[in-house]
């Protein structure tokens, strides 16, 4: 490498790419042109690219020759906001398919800046290794010492090493382990967490990433890139005056005139001003009085199981009575983050990032657990131990309900007495869970392998998504997170499209393909699923812009109609429309679910969630009480969207040609080239 600190490269994206040997311990840079970032933009479209042709089918995802990649948004790096994303890829241990899974902090434009749009990791090491990258030198080095310490500890050595401006991508035990449900942490905290690719580092024996470049990321048009954020900014600042009148209970009332009987349009505003006050621990008051939240591992409802006056314990409020300082990733003009101090209760806690929304709720009210000191303690736990909260949440609650109906018992747990809201035993089958002991052994690669393991009748309580835990948010209220839980590549994904976000999104003022969701709905209306397939399938290509870009997902959410394409012109100097970039973002989305064809996955088939997810059986109270839905009917409004055969899961061909797909096209159906 030969740039020099402080040098300008690129035009939004650098053009070059670093692949890492961890066998042979080779390292090399590749050039990719122009019209490679024109077809496939940068992040996870670079990455479907790469792990598309690189990556022959039926690896083993904890073998050699699954490729990991960290990519970088193209926007990254540039005068823009929301925009310090970076998506990791490879082959998913938990589904045995396409797998990627986006984080925000620090660290991506610091690889940026390095002097490439992504690193891509083939091979395994002998022993462990971490790479450290600046805009001069790419090296593997040992990383013996610091294998076995947490994701804190390694980050904290290796930035004293390494000095201001580095910053660390690691594996805790839980990666090093190889547990399915282990993810990558940075900034102390922040995850990459869903699909078990902080196992696949871990099998390769990589303990960390080390960035600290310091080039700068050039673009074509600054002036006009300038214009269009500071436009897009003092849209949001002009919405800040309603941050004084909002009240603490504000999620508790918005809740209730959204659950029930009818359904608005949601707001940016309200969801903005909730994000930029509370976080996202501001959302657990309206999402349990919805019955947007799951309780008790799916088959309860807030009133009788977990009432107000228990998950108020655990909400927006008493969270942030705890945080020192307020905390944003890179280029984030909301900050809906934070730094907490625990100095009370039973687990005192020095310094550790404030739970969000899905983690309070997993290990809250799946397991009907009220204990706020537990749950810091646990998302602590879960930080430092390099595990998906989510998914461990999941577990956990799994493995109690299990308890509770005398499949498992103390002889299992070593002693432990499970329950629903016992605490104290959550935090310690938590840590078996990271280190992989006794029963934390059956439950660290996730709940579908668990039940295998236990049998005893255990799958009716592994609440899954084709091997991923389910997220915190329940489809039979917003049904379009059902079609995306089955039907995404990476299936069991709220942060991908629902009806709630295209609300939030207003995208049908972007795109000629996108439709206005109704301003009012019966909820017989919401569940009018054949109208909605488009919908969400928009949504999706939608989202893999989003991540090609490196903008966050709350970016797109919060109001001012986000400019993602007029940014990525300006950086680049194109001049695409606003279809071109959805065509684009489709590109993308076909060649991920090409990637789990290719494996031999059809997602109606092999990612057909839990039935307590579709309500069978329905919910017998609560504002979702007597909803069922149809997961074949959902997928097939996608599927005829997304132009795919619902039997086979293969894209048409013809519509493969049109997307410029031809070598996935001529991989899928082989006979036709003869």
């Amino acid at each position: 490498m030969s740039a020099k600190k402080g040098e300008t490269v690129g035009q939004g994206f650098v053009g070059r790419i670093c692949n890492v040997d961890l066998t042979s311990g080779k390292i090399e840079f590749e050039d990719l042109g122009e019209d490679f970032y024109k077809k496939y933009l940068s992040g996870i479209g670079l990455g479907a690219k790469i792990l598309w042709d690189r990556m022959k089918p039926g690896v083993d995802p904890m073998g050699p020759d699954n490729i990991l990649g960290f990519t970088t948004g193209l926007l990254t790096g540039t005068d823009t906001v929301f925009t310090g994303r970076f998506t990791v890829v490879g082959k998913s241990p938990a589904t045995g398919g396409w797998g990627d899974s986006n984080c925000g902090g620090f660290f991506s434009p610091f690889l940026k800046r390095c002097g490439v749009d992504a690193v891509f990791f083939q091979g395994a090491s002998a022993a462990p290794v971490y790479l450290y990258m600046d805009e001069k030198v790419a090296e593997l080095r040992d990383a013996s010492a610091l294998w076995g310490k947490d994701t804190t500890e390694t980050e904290e050595e290796l930035k004293e090493r390494y000095g201001k401006g580095a910053q660390v991508a690691c594996i805790g035990p839980a990666g090093e382990k190889c547990s399915f449900i282990a993810g990558i942490c940075t900034d102390f905290g922040r995850y990459a967490g869903r699909g078990g690719l902080g196992g696949v580092m871990g099998s390769k024996k990589l303990k960390a990433v080390v960035a600290k470049g310091k080039l700068r990321i050039g673009v074509s048009r600054l002036e006009t890139l300038k214009e269009l954020t500071q436009g897009f900014q003092k849209k949001l600042k002009a919405m800040d005056a309603g941050q004084k009148v909002l009240g603490d209970n504000v999620g508790t009332v918005l809740g209730y005139m959204t659950g029930k009987p009818f359904f608005t349009r949601q707001p940016s505003l309200a969801f903005r001003l909730l994000l930029k006050k509370y976080g996202t621990p501001g959302f657990v008051s309206l999402c349990t009085e919805t019955g947007d939240t799951p309780i008790k591992n799916w088959a309860g409802v807030a009133r009788p199981d977990f009432p107000r006056n228990r998950y108020l314990k655990i909400a927006g409020r008493p969270i942030n009575e705890r945080v020192t300082k307020k905390y944003g990733c890179y280029a984030c003009p909301v900050k809906c983050g934070g730094e907490i101090k625990v100095t009370d209760g039973p687990y005192k806690i020095d310094k550790s990032h404030k739970p969000e929304y899905e983690t309070i709720t997993a290990f809250g009210h799946l397991a009907l657990n009220d204990d706020i000191h537990s749950i810091f303690k646990l998302n602590d736990m879960c930080n430092r131990g390099g595990l998906d909260t989510i998914s461990c949440g999941a577990v956990v609650a799994f493995a109690v309900e299990c308890f509770e109906n005398g499949i498992l018992d103390k002889s299992d747990t070593g002693g432990l007495e499970l329950g629903w809201g016992k605490s104290e035993a959550m935090v310690k089958l938590t840590e078996m869970i990271v280190n992989r002991e006794g029963i934390g052994d059956t439950l660290a690669d996730g709940v579908k392998i668990a039940a295998q393991k236990i049998g005893k009748g255990s799958e009716k309580f592994a609440v899954h998504c084709g091997g991923i835990e389910a997220p915190m948010h329940d489809p039979k209220f917003d049904p379009g997170f059902a079609t995306a839980y089955i039907c995404d590549p990476n299936p069991g994904r709220h942060t991908n499209t629902g009806t709630g976000t295209l609300e939030l999104q207003s995208i049908e003022k972007t795109f000629s393909r996108a439709k206005t969701p109704p301003a009012f709905a019966t909820r017989k209306k919401r569940h009018d699923y054949p109208s909605q397939g488009d919908g969400i399938a928009v949504g999706t290509f939608y989202k893999m812009l989003t991540d090609c870009a490196g903008v966050c997902f709350f970016g797109t959410q919060v109001g001012g109609n986000i400019p993602i394409n007029e940014w990525m012109n300006a950086a680049t100097g194109w001049n695409l429309s606003n279809d071109e970039y959805l065509h684009i973002g489709e590109r993308i989305q076909q060649l991920r679910h090409a990637f789990n064809v290719r494996e031999g996955l059809n997602p109606v088939k092999d990612f057909r969630p839990h039935s307590r997810i579709t309500g069978d059986p329905p919910l017998q109270a609560g504002p979702l009480k007597g909803t069922t839905m149809d997961p074949d009917v959902l997928a097939k409004t996608f599927y005829d969207a997304a132009k795919w055969d619902f039997e086979t899961g293969k894209p048409d061909p013809d519509h493969l040609k049109n997307l410029d797909l031809t070598e996935v096209m001529e991989t899928l159906y082989p006979d036709d080239q003869a």
